[in-house]
């Protein structure tokens, strides 16, 4: 297996679990949707866990990979508010849940990376 198709499994298996999480219990992911957003923020969390799903899916079929991997990186950046969110809301509470909070910031980076690195590997493939 090359490593373009490991992280794309890699994405995708992470992008199953997120999914499934949003949709089985939304609470936690409904309290970090940035509150400027219109309406409730249980239709945000259930978008976004069919979103992941189907990004999910994209990337774990080799003809759409490449267009998997881009939907990964918009995915990504687009969810980046709600751990900025996160980080503003626990920015006082106990030193781990601030830990988690922060550590998930520069987290999203290296899933960007990824997810790029997933749809560039395919696309060299195919040369």
């Amino acid at each position: 297996m090359t490593a373009g198709r490991r992280t794309a499994a890699g994405l995708s298996a992470l992008l199953v679990g997120a999914g499934v999480a949003h949709l089985v219990r939304p609470e936690p992911f409904d309290r970090i949707v940035p509150r400027a957003l219109p309406g409730p923020a249980r239709h945000y969390t259930c978008a976004s866990g069919i979103a992941e799903l189907g990004v999910a899916g994209l990337l774990a079929i080799p003809r759409t990979r490449r267009v998997g991997g881009l939907a990964a990186f918009a995915l990504f950046v687009a969810v980046f508010p709600a751990n900025l969110q996160m980080a503003h809301d626990w920015r006082h509470a106990r030193p781990r849940k601030r830990a988690i909070a922060l550590g998930r910031l520069p987290l999203q980076g290296v899933l960007v990376a990824l997810a790029l690195h997933a749809a560039r590997a395919d696309r060299l493939r195919q040369v």
